[in-house]
């Protein structure tokens, strides 16, 4: 699953066209997608950033009045920093042989 995909399965985004969206293209629909959320939905969306991870006192301060950007806009950042580091992780220990863990801690 690519990161676009995580995303767009996550925050229930539509894509549109056949080509990926570029990263602009992608912020700007999770942008709008967390706006709407934070009008309409606030639990599901404090729920879904729980869910990725999204450390609460980022969340907390992406909603306070010291945050210089809209909250949609400081989320969506906040979502796609989240991402970016667990697709950094996955790549980084993905490459791990099966060889080099210990027997006991095999799946």
């Amino acid at each position: 699953m690519s990161p676009d995909d995580a995303i767009f399965q996550a925050f229930e985004i539509e894509p549109s066209g056949k080509e990926a969206p570029t990263e602009e293209e992608l912020f700007q629909l999770l942008c709008d997608r967390i706006a709407w959320m934070i009008e309409h939905n606030m639990e599901y969306l404090l729920s879904l950033l729980y869910r990725n991870d999204v450390k609460e006192s980022k969340i907390h301060f992406a909603l306070s009045p010291y945050e210089k950007d809209p909250a949609n806009v400081a989320i969506a950042k906040l979502v796609m920093e989240r991402q970016k580091q667990r697709m950094a992780t996955k790549k980084e220990y993905g490459k791990q042989n099966a060889d080099d863990v210990e027997e006991g801690l095999r799946w």
